[in-house]
């Protein structure tokens, strides 16, 4: 499913993605002017936002865990995915998907069908590939590499559409990024000037829309307080932009906070680990029978066990499925799970 919304022209939603390794947190380093990530930095558990300019324009820069990281584990990995759809909603205008060019390995090639999984199955057109490169190298004969010489890399950009931008790994090295601004915009104006959204970015929003309206309630008597006060303080014109202001720091920490923690975020997992412990309770019931009740009570907490967790990967895992299949009509896997062995046998 690919549904496409119109985006404010004053911000680029920059979705930053690496495969292994430091390019992705090099790129950001560089798009911002800014050290935000250590030079030595590999990986991240979280995902995170930064927000800046890239050559005058305003940019959101957003982070995650590398595909490839196996640092952390596939729920852990999964949930941090959804949180980064959260922090970039209504969806990014570009993907930034990121390499060392000097070590491609051969797995990379397999990018494309992960960032589809990830993302959904149109995100493609909405990539495109940095290539980070050390020392004073002439681009222009970074780039005749990389269009003429036959090897994995070439395949692997074309996959991608061909687009993809050469950038130093010297962050204080800005020579290129009206260059770089200019390809993203290109590519955003090829498709309509709109970002990339999808069933999970549209969710990621749902649920991002109602924790604000939420912490806004909570956060009422506060906000009356604040303007009472103003209104003694101010007059006129300098009231009103007293108060706007205000209004404006308040609605961003109230953003800022259902993007990093929501509904969506909160129950997902839980729920996953919920039906799975019921159902590897009942497994493990039903084969610890075999050794009498104790063997049924001892089955049944191994099995709950096994099943939270596998339960956890499994929810999460359906959830993005999501963004490439659409079907009729959602089926309860543990209802039918359960009824198969509750159920009166047929004649």
């Amino acid at each position: 499913m690919d549904k496409r919304k119109k985006a404010s022209p004053t911000e680029l939603r920059l979705m930053v993605v690496g495969s292994s390794g430091h390019s992705q947190f090099l790129l950001t380093n560089h798009i911002l002017g800014r050290k935000e990530f250590a030079k030595n930095v590999t990986s991240i558990s979280g995902s995170i936002k930064f927000t800046g300019e890239l050559a005058g324009r305003r940019v959101a820069v957003i982070n995650g865990p590398n595909i490839y990281d196996k640092d952390i584990s596939q729920v852990k990995r999964k949930m941090e995915l959804r949180r980064s759809k959260c922090l970039c909603i209504p969806g990014p205008h570009a993907f930034l998907v990121t390499f060392d060019m000097e070590k491609i390995a051969l797995n990379e090639m397999r990018s494309p069908k992960l960032m589809k999984e990830r993302f959904g199955r149109h995100c493609l057109r909405h990539c495109m590939v940095l290539l980070a490169y050390e020392g004073n190298l002439e681009v222009a004969a970074l780039e005749d590499r990389v269009q003429k010489t036959d090897w994995p890399l070439r395949e692997l950009i074309e996959q991608y559409g061909g687009r993809f931008h050469v950038f130093s790994k010297n962050w204080r090295d800005h020579s290129r990024d009206r260059e770089l601004l200019q390809k993203i915009e290109r590519m955003v104006a090829s498709l309509g000037g709109v970002c990339f959204s999808s069933r999970t970015f549209q969710r990621a929003e749902d649920c991002v829309k109602k924790e604000m309206k939420r912490l806004k309630k909570q956060r009422t008597r506060e906000i009356e307080k604040a303007w009472t006060a103003m209104e003694k303080q101010y007059i006129a014109e300098e009231l009103y932009h007293q108060k706007d202001a205000y209004t404006t720091n308040v609605g961003a920490e109230i953003r800022a906070k259902a993007e990093m923690d929501n509904g969506w975020l909160r129950t997902s997992l839980a729920r996953g680990l919920g039906t799975g412990f019921v159902v590897g309770a009942v497994v493990g019931a039903l084969f610890g029978s075999i050794e009498g009740p104790g063997g049924m009570v001892l089955y049944g907490i191994i099995g709950g066990a096994v099943g939270g967790s596998a339960g956890g990967t499994a929810q999460v895992a359906i959830e993005h499925m999501e963004d490439r299949v659409a079907p009729p009509a959602r089926l309860n896997f543990n209802s039918i799970f359960i009824n198969r062995f509750f159920s009166t046998p047929r004649p």
